[in-house]
């Protein structure tokens, strides 16, 4: 009797469990529809959605064809160990694999990149570090064909080249004003990161007129969160008209890869630097001779100005269009050839992209009052391209150690010489002297002015010991002709 009310109590209870789950589950299941239901996608939105992502791939569609791989081959030569460990004495007490490491060595080194074809003739336009020392290149177009590539030009103070290869069917791509580019804007970056063919990432401009950042001599970068990586550089950056705005060049990383900074060459300052080398061989520069620096809060004050902006000459070259334009000292240049200026980086840019025998209006503040000069640019003169090739000292490019310079790098009063902003490359010195490094004395002739350094520049074809400041060190290295 016992047992049987136990089984029927044990049946009651399990009947009661049943009944309370089909309560929760019912309503469980009303919250899950009624979550359905709140979140519903609208036809309305599903369509927006459609046409921007439809959109985008008609871009990518009409930009892919334009788009190249490059790939290039150099061969690094690796000298023996010399005497006295290549002696057959030596040789006894050591394995044949110590003895492979004695022997010189010759290995390829191969890279990738990207490309942009810019004409039906087969130029292409590209970054000068994808081909820089190349002994071959191969170019892959978008329908899979191979062909070489031969180089045009290169100008390694803008990191830009041009090659070229024999081939029909060329579709180049539309060029685009990047000086219209505002700051929001969607862009698209095409390339092959990694030797991943096509590659299509985008985002929007995050800054323009990027300069400093110590990627090339002449910089005036768009700042995109468009993903550049590995082997983007060189490809295109377009609009949303398929139209070509910039050369994807690099990318600002801590760890090597994609953290949201990349930067491009402004359309505008390539087709200048393609167009001089297609044609001259060489990038002609324009010059206007005058030192300037940025416009800081405590010059606007005294000054009183309305805007911080705008580059305010320091130094007038004697003898130069600045000069016979009455350019002054403490001028501050406001606009130039119908541009306002930035800062001081800006308007340089807008000189050297200037070309020579151009007549050019300059808007300026002086004592408070809006004046307009006339000036007309010339060739940057061989004299002030500092250091020529023939030199041991080329590819160096100095300033004058300023009092705002000496803040920016933290140089102290005791230290005199010149500061370096760039080192080509090609040059003897590229990887042994750095930007913010202040040469001091070469050959034990002191250093006190970049009239000095190119004065040295001049005599030194061989051989030059060069003293220099670096981050409270005072060091030397010896520079020799390769």
């Amino acid at each position: 009797m016992k047992k049987d009310k136990r089984v029927l109590i044990c049946l009651l209870f399990l009947l009661i469990g049943i009944s309370i789950g089909l309560v929760i589950a019912s309503k469980f299941d009303f919250q899950i529809k009624g979550y359905s239901e709140d979140y519903q996608i609208s036809k309305e939105s599903q369509e927006i959605l459609s046409k921007i992502g439809n959109a985008m791939a008609e871009v990518v569609q009409a930009v892919k064809p334009s788009v190249v791989n490059i790939y290039t081959t150099k061969k690094i030569k690796r000298p023996g160990i010399p005497f006295p460990f290549d002696d057959p004495f030596f040789r006894r007490f050591f394995d044949e694999e110590f003895s492979e490491l004695l022997r010189p060595k010759e290995y390829t080194q191969t890279s990738l990149g990207s490309g942009v074809i810019v004409d039906a003739m087969g130029y292409i336009l590209t970054n000068y570090h994808v081909i820089r020392g190349a002994d071959e290149i191969k170019v892959k177009t978008y329908d899979k064909r191979v062909f070489d590539g031969t180089v045009i030009g290169y100008d390694a103070k803008t990191d830009l080249a041009v090659i070229k290869i024999k081939a029909d069917g060329l579709r180049p791509i539309r060029w685009g004003d990047s000086d219209k580019l505002k700051v929001g804007e969607t862009v698209i970056a095409i390339g092959n990161p990694y030797g991943l063919n096509l590659t299509v990432t985008s985002g929007i401009v995050s800054a323009t007129g990027r300069a400093n950042v110590g990627i090339a001599d002449y910089e005036d970068f768009i700042q995109t969160d468009a993903a550049i990586n590995p082997g983007n550089s060189g490809g295109p950056l377009v609009n949303v008209r398929g139209e070509l705005v910039g050369i994807n060049t690099a990318i600002f990383s801590t760890t090597g890869g994609y953290q949201g900074i990349g930067f491009a060459i402004p359309s505008n300052m390539a087709k200048v630097v393609m167009e001089n080398l297609i044609k001259h061989k060489k990038v002609v520069r324009g010059w206007l001779g005058v030192s300037v620096m940025d416009v800081d809060p405590e010059i606007a004050k005294s000054l009183k100005l309305k805007e911080i902006k705008g580059a305010l000459v320091t130094d007038v070259q004697e003898g130069s269009p600045a000069e016979k334009a009455d350019l002054q000292r403490k001028d501050i240049i406001i606009s130039f050839d119908g541009k306002d200026v930035e800062d001081s980086a800006h308007l340089r840019n807008l000189v050297v992209n200037t070309p020579p025998g151009k007549t050019v209006k300059i808007e300026i503040i002086r004592n408070g009052k809006k004046y307009t000069v006339t000036a007309t640019i010339v060739e940057l003169p061989a004299e002030l391209k500092v250091s020529s090739a023939e030199s041991i000292l080329g590819g160096i490019y100095v300033e004058e150690l300023t009092t705002k310079l000496r803040a920016e790098y933290n140089i102290p009063k005791k230290i005199n010489g010149v500061l370096v902003v760039n080192v080509d490359p090609d040059s003897a010195a590229y990887g042994l002297l750095a930007k913010g490094d202040v040469i001091m004395e070469i050959n034990n002739e002191k250093i006190n002015s970049v009239k000095d350094f190119n004065s040295i520049a001049k005599q030194t074809a061989e051989q030059a010991i060069v003293w220099f400041y670096r981050q409270g060190r005072v060091l030397y290295i010896t520079l020799k002709t390769r």
